[in-house]
C-alpha cells in the first residue's frame, strides 16, 4: 500500500493560493471575451487589413513575413478604404486635410489618433484632391502656415518675369565654363638616353622658368661612350691631316648621334676643345612659363622617352565650355565673347577658337573653346568661369523662360516645380520638361504655364513637407525587382 504524501503547510497553502488566482484570471478572461463586441469580425467594415516594415512603409503584404529591404518582421496594419462620400465629391476641397504619421506617411486617417504601427500621435497633414469623374487626378499639395513659410523662407515669382528669368540680358546664353592651359603652348620634356637622374633643378609644380634653364641632369653609359667615339674619330682626324679625309664622315656621324641624344651645340664644341667626356647630360627649358608636372625624382633609373618635365606658357589660356545642340547655331569661329571668371571682378574679352564638328560620349553636348590673353597671370587652369554669348538671327527674338536651379527639384521619375494656388499657404506640385541649364538657371519648356507663381525659395522644404505627408516613395530608383 502506497503511503500518503504529506507536504508542508506553507508550501501547499501558496501552491494553492497561486492556482486559485490563475483560475480566476482565467475566469475573467473568459468573461471578457463574451462580453465584447464583435470589432474584429466587423468594425473594419471598408477596411483592410496588410503588413508592412516599421523602417520601410512602402513594403506591403498580404501575409505575415519578412522586409526584402532589411529583415525585419513586418507588423500588421490597417489602412482605411470605401469610395468617397458625396460631400467629398460636391467639395473637394474639403479632402485636403487628413490625418497621417509623421514616421509612416501611408496611414491616412480622417480624425486624430494613434498610429497603428509605432503608436505615436496622429498629424493634420495636406493632401491631394480626389480625382474629377473621368478626369485626371489633381497634382498634389501642400498647405502651410504664414509662420512656417516666413521661417523656411519660402518665395514666389511669376514665370517670365524678371524675378524668375536670370540669364541676364535678353538674347543672351550664358555657359559654364573652365578654364585650362593652352595646349599650343605646353611643351614636355623626355630624356632621350637611359640612365640615373642625378640632380634634378625643379622639384615642384608652379614654379617660373626662363627659356634655356636647366631641369634634369642624368648620368649614361651610352652618352660617355658616344662621347669618346666622337673624341676618338676628331684625334684620328687631326693625326691625318688632310689625307684624313675618311674620316670626316665617322666625325659627323658621331656628331649626329650626339646631337639626337640631346647634346647642345655649345656642348659638342667644348667636347671637341678639350677632348674630355661628360658623365652626364643636362636638358634645359625650351621655353619660359611655369612647370605644370615633374616626372621624375633624384637618384631614378629612366629609359629612352620618360617623362622628366611638363611646362606651359600661362600668356594665353583657354576657357572650356559645353553647348546644347540649339544653341550651336548662333556660335561662329573668330566670334568675339565676354568672359566672367568667379572670384574676379573685371570681365575679359576673348574669342572662339574651337567648335566640336561631334557630341561628346553619352551626352547631348559639345564643346566650345575659347581664347583669352592673361597678361596679368591673374587667370589659372581650373577656375570656373561663365562665357556670354550673344544670340543671333531669330533665337534672339525668342524669350525663354528660366528658373533658378534650386527652384527645380528631381528624382528618379523627372523635373518638377512648385506652384502657388488660390491664397498664400497653398502650393502644389507640379511635373516639368526642362530644356538647356546653366550653373544658375534652367530653362522651362512644358508643364507649366507663363505667368504662374512658382516657387523660387524655399522649393525644399515644400518637398521635404510632401515626402513626409504624402508618402513618397523613398526606395525610388531602387531595385525595381522588390515588390511593392
Amino acid at each position: 500500500m502506497n503511503k500518503p504524501l504529506y507536504l508542508p503547510a506553507r508550501w501547499t497553502q501558496g501552491r494553492l493560493l497561486a492556482c486559485a488566482l490563475l483560475a480566476g484570471l482565467l475566469t475573467l478572461g473568459v468573461g471578457a471575451c463574451q462580453q465584447a463586441p464583435p470589432e474584429d469580425a466587423h468594425a473594419h467594415d471598408g477596411a483592410s487589413t496588410y503588413f508592412t516594415c516599421p523602417m520601410h512603409p512602402q513594403i506591403v503584404r498580404a501575409e505575415p513575413g519578412k522586409c526584402p529591404v532589411c529583415s525585419m518582421d513586418l507588423v500588421k496594419a490597417t489602412k482605411q478604404g470605401g469610395a468617397a462620400t458625396p460631400a467629398t465629391a460636391v467639395a473637394p476641397a474639403a479632402a485636403l486635410t487628413h490625418y497621417t504619421c509623421p514616421m509612416h506617411p501611408q496611414i491616412s486617417r480622417k480624425q486624430p489618433g494613434k498610429c497603428p504601427i509605432c503608436g505615436m500621435d496622429l498629424v493634420k497633414a495636406a493632401k491631394a484632391a480626389p480625382a474629377t469623374a473621368g478626369g485626371p487626378a489633381a497634382a498634389p499639395e501642400v498647405l502651410l502656415s504664414a509662420q512656417q513659410r516666413q521661417l523656411a523662407g519660402i518665395r514666389v515669382a511669376a514665370l517670365g518675369g524678371a524675378a524668375s528669368t536670370a540669364s541676364s540680358a535678353a538674347g543672351t546664353t550664358v555657359l559654364t565654363g573652365t578654364i585650362t592651359a593652352n595646349a599650343n603652348q605646353t611643351r614636355t620634356v623626355s630624356s632621350r638616353v637611359a640612365g640615373r637622374v642625378e640632380r634634378l633643378f625643379v622639384r615642384q609644380t608652379g614654379a617660373t622658368i626662363r627659356a634655356g634653364a636647366p631641369l634634369v641632369s642624368i648620368y649614361s653609359e651610352q652618352l660617355q661612350a658616344l662621347q669618346q667615339e666622337y673624341v676618338l674619330s676628331l684625334a684620328q682626324q687631326r693625326a691625318m691631316g688632310t689625307s684624313g679625309n675618311q674620316y670626316g664622315r665617322l666625325v659627323a656621324s658621331a656628331r649626329q648621334k650626339l646631337r639626337l641624344l640631346g647634346m647642345s651645340e655649345g656642348q659638342l664644341r667644348t667636347l671637341a676643345a678639350t677632348g674630355r667626356p661628360t658623365s652626364s647630360l643636362t636638358f634645359y627649358s625650351p621655353q619660359a612659363g611655369l612647370v605644370q608636372a615633374v616626372g621624375v625624382t633624384e637618384g631614378q633609373y629612366v629609359g629612352e622617352g620618360t617623362l622628366l618635365v611638363s611646362l606651359t606658357n600661362l600668356s594665353l589660356v583657354w576657357v572650356e565650355a559645353q553647348l546644347y545642340p540649339e544653341e550651336v547655331a548662333g556660335v561662329e569661329m573668330g566670334q568675339s565673347v565676354q568672359v566672367q571668371v568667379a572670384g574676379l571682378p573685371d570681365a575679359y574679352s576673348g574669342r572662339v577658337v574651337f567648335l566640336s564638328p561631334e557630341r561628346e560620349a553619352n551626352s547631348k553636348v559639345t564643346l566650345l573653346r575659347v581664347q583669352l590673353a592673361n597678361a596679368g597671370g591673374r587667370l589659372q587652369p581650373g577656375m570656373q568661369a561663365n562665357v556670354r554669348l550673344p544670340s543671333r538671327g531669330p533665337t534672339a527674338t525668342v524669350q525663354s523662360l528660366t528658373l533658378p536651379q534650386d527652384a527645380v527639384l528631381r528624382d528618379s521619375r523627372g523635373s518638377y516645380v512648385w506652384e502657388q494656388v488660390g491664397t498664400a499657404g497653398r502650393f502644389r506640385r507640379l511635373k516639368v520638361t526642362t530644356g538647356a541649364e546653366t550653373d544658375e538657371t534652367v530653362a522651362i519648356t512644358g508643364g507649366v504655364p507663363a505667368g504662374a507663381l512658382v516657387v523660387v525659395g524655399g522649393a525644399y522644404l515644400l518637398e521635404s513637407e510632401y515626402a513626409l505627408y504624402q508618402g513618397t516613395d523613398p526606395m525610388a530608383g531602387m531595385d525595381p525587382s522588390i515588390k511593392m
